[in-house]
């Protein structure tokens, strides 16, 4: 290979290629002369050298803008994370408050203040024991979905845990916020189906309207307070907050600290209200209904203090209580013919019914009191027998075996299902005492409510109307062919010691 002349340029040119390459412009080549001597030899190399550093930078460049959006991604999703609720997508308790300073900021330089709805799922936690965590899940997704349906595009829906949700509605008046919480109350009421099931995700709902000046955590609070007190007045309402609230809220408080030693100190008492036999009058049976003899606030009902013991934890002890307490009653049933054909009825949470030990705790106590199992009934309400798992079920079949009678309490307010329920461990049936408010004066209502004792007795359950408070209501339902009622109209809640002496002959009113 011959030398190149001195005065050819290819030298100089592969040096400004050189320096070119080492300063980063890697697209710069030369091309090879006809001489096809060592000079192109060398421009031939650095070609391909600048080739292969171009692909290696490319490489490098793409490598990075991958990574780059990986990290973009990554930040996005511990963003999510961190504000954004995963099952349902909704902002969470962090990113909430982060709006709600927003919308008081907003309202201190002069928009409208803003409003919190908190809303509470009144059964979830049946059906999430009774269906199963997976339908439980379902079920908040179509909550979600239901509530953000119902809200404006600036409103801002977030669950804060389990089944509690929050809506907040910036720069608005509070009659656009009551219409809001009424259209969330209408969508939580629709059916919502399971399989062959229908549930219904009723809620509580508590609304604090905003003033200007108040912190945004108060807000949350004050509406987490007008919650409360609508589950207190029936559930599946809606209830704005009144200072006068706090009270209560701090009641409550108060009572669920107290509740732990009610039991110790023998502050707890059982009251019996007769059921009786519509033709003859005579009483058949006795409902046992829980008091607490409180040490300062006097005797308080079950509804001041029922709810607080399942939110506490005391509901299990509680209705052990009630078990024992009602078996040890029975026992002093004086020695005559008809003792066997009297049963007390005694109420169980499904809480209660999901207790391992429940079949041999009532065992042990029947055992212990020498009272006949067929003597005691127990009830549960529609709602928990018909949400409950096959672990329920066990339960119940359980306590049939021991003899012990099965009631579904407060039939009407829910599923009321005939076909479902002859596939359940029961014998009778309590109809709730709201079908027969208006039997004297609706046909509709007659006819409605005779349907429902016929299929009853089709299903081979017996029927138990609650709630007869005059003769006439007695009456109509004994012409439906009701055999057996409880209400006022046969008597209060009374001790033991005075339902036992007031059994010796039938008092109550007949049918004529």
């Amino acid at each position: 290979m011959s030398e190149p002349p001195a005065e050819d340029g290819r030298l100089d040119q592969l040096v400004d290629q050189i320096v070119q390459l080492a300063a980063g412009d890697l697209s710069v080549r030369l091309e090879a002369s006809p001489a096809r001597d060592s000079v192109d030899a060398v421009i031939t190399g650095f070609n391909l050298l600048a080739d292969e550093l171009d692909m290696m930078y490319r490489t490098l460049e793409q490598r990075v803008a991958e990574r780059t959006a990986e990290l973009d991604q990554a930040k996005r999703e511990l963003e999510r994370l961190a504000l954004y609720d995963p099952l349902t997508g909704l902002a969470n308790r962090s990113l909430l408050a982060d709006r709600m300073s927003q919308a008081v900021a907003r309202a201190e330089r002069g928009a409208g203040p803003p409003s919190v709805l908190l809303l509470d799922l009144d059964e979830f936690k049946t059906i999430n024991d009774g269906l199963g965590h997976s339908v439980g899940d379902l079920l908040l997704v179509e909550i979600a979905r239901r509530l953000t349906a119902v809200v404006r595009d600036t409103d801002t829906v977030a669950r804060l845990g389990g089944d509690e949700f929050a809506i907040l509605l910036p720069d608005i008046d509070e009659d656009q916020a009551l219409r809001i919480a009424e259209r969330a109350l209408t969508e939580l009421q629709k059916p919502f189906a399971v399989g062959e099931r229908a549930v219904w995700p009723a809620a509580s709902i508590g609304i604090c309207f905003g003033t200007r000046g108040q912190a945004a955590d108060l807000l949350l609070r004050d509406a987490d307070t007008a919650m409360y007190a609508a589950k207190a007045g029936g559930k599946g309402t809606a209830q704005v907050f009144r200072p006068e609230m706090h009270h209560a809220a701090r009641a409550r408080l108060q009572i669920a600290s107290e509740l732990g030693s009610a039991i110790e100190q023998n502050q707890l008492r059982l009251l019996y209200q007769p059921i009786v036999d519509l033709r003859s009058g005579a009483p058949v049976g006795a409902e046992a209904l829980i008091r607490w003899q409180h040490p300062t606030r006097g005797l308080l009902l079950p509804a001041e203090f029922i709810g607080v013991a399942e939110g506490s934890g005391h509901m299990v002890d509680i209705g052990h209580w009630v078990l024992r307490t009602a078996i040890a009653e029975l026992e002093q049933w004086p020695d005559r013919p008809a003792r066997e054909s009297f049963k007390v009825h005694v109420n169980l949470l499904p809480v209660e019914v999901r207790w391992p030990g429940l079949a041999e705790l009532v065992a042990d106590a029947l055992r212990a009191h020498g009272v006949p199992a067929a003597q005691l009934v127990l009830e549960i309400s529609e709602t928990g027998l018909m949400t409950g798992d096959i672990g329920d079920l066990e339960a119940l079949l359980a306590l049939r075996r021991l003899g012990s009678g099965i009631a579904i309490d407060d039939f009407g307010t829910g599923y009321s299902s005939i076909s479902y329920l002859r596939r359940l461990p029961i014998d009778s049936v309590k109809v709730d005492q709201s079908l027969i408010a208006d039997i004297t004066t609706d046909p509709t209502q007659v006819r409605f409510v005779g349907a429902i004792l016929q299929l009853i007795e089709a299903a081979g359950l017996a029927a138990v109307v609650e709630g007869i408070e005059s003769v006439e209501q007695m009456q109509r339902l004994a012409e439906l062919g009701c055999r057996y009622g409880q209400g006022f109209l046969f008597g209060r809640p009374v001790p033991w010691s005075t339902i036992m002496s007031s059994l010796l002959g039938p008092t109550r009113p007949t049918v004529s």
